[in-house]
């Protein structure tokens, strides 16, 4: 089976890519990490951004947007936006409270993204979803992952991220089974029951398990290193975290 390349959430390292996100791109891929997954662009064109990490040698492995860039006028700048950039993954992070506060908005928001990935497919783009762990709280019988993910077409990426499900009491292992083939982009994140500091390796989540289901049934292309707490400075935190990976054999 081919390999997954592993790429890193900016969002890990945010502040030092707030104060200078040229450096922090060439230290990211002197670490060893393939790509990257934007969370922001600290004020830089698609552009200058393209430059660097053609300069350093990154592929763009997604980007975090909000479901508002993705409708209405906003789509065809976020689409120009992004071919700039060289991203195809579009990945809504999050909801605000209308887009989930019952089934009934959950499966209406599953349309919108339908919609949404029917409109990106020409541009050979992709929209998806990435899971806190709100989404594995049942909602008027049923969890909310499900109902999206049930009522969504193949087209919408489910970009689990293991650590916020694990903290939500919810493992990776059944849902990557249930939705085979839909896993394109995964979270590796860290969750610790006792350590809300901790780093890949050093907690609770089956990696083992998640790297299997990933590399046969996932259809997975990035793995995605997410960091969001820090017991060294954030890019001291991601560079072990992707050391940690490599003695796991990724």
């Amino acid at each position: 089976m081919a390999r997954i390349p592993i790429a890193l959430q900016l969002y890990s390292v945010r502040d030092d890519a707030a104060r200078d996100l040229q450096g922090v791109l060439a230290a990211v891929a002197k670490m060893g990490y393939e790509g990257v997954e934007f969370a922001g662009y600290y004020g830089h064109d698609a552009k200058t951004i393209r430059g660097w990490l053609d300069e350093y040698g990154l592929k763009v492995a997604g980007a975090h947007v909000g479901i508002d860039t993705l409708l209405g006028d906003e789509l065809q700048r976020s689409i120009a936006f992004h071919q700039i950039l060289g991203n195809t993954n579009l990945i809504v992070p999050g909801l605000a409270e209308q887009w989930r506060n019952s089934r009934a908005a959950w499966l209406k928001t599953a349309e919108t993204m339908n919609e949404i990935a029917a409109a990106l497919k020409p541009y050979g783009m992709r929209t998806g979803y990435h899971n806190h762990h709100i989404e594995f709280v049942p909602l008027d019988g049923e969890l909310p992952w499900d109902t999206f993910f049930g009522n969504t077409t193949p087209d919408v990426i489910m970009q689990f991220d293991t650590g916020n499900a694990l903290h939500g009491g919810a493992q990776a292992g059944p849902f990557l089974r249930r939705y085979p083939g839909r896993a394109i982009t995964v979270h590796l994140k860290e969750y610790a029951a006792g350590n809300d500091k901790a780093l890949i390796g050093e907690g609770d989540v089956p990696w083992q398990e998640i790297f299997t289901l990933c590399e046969t049934i996932g259809a997975t292309e990035w793995y995605i290193v997410e960091q969001e707490s820090y017991a060294y400075p954030p890019l001291e935190c991601v560079d072990r975290c992707l050391q940690a990976l490599r003695a796991m054999g990724r």
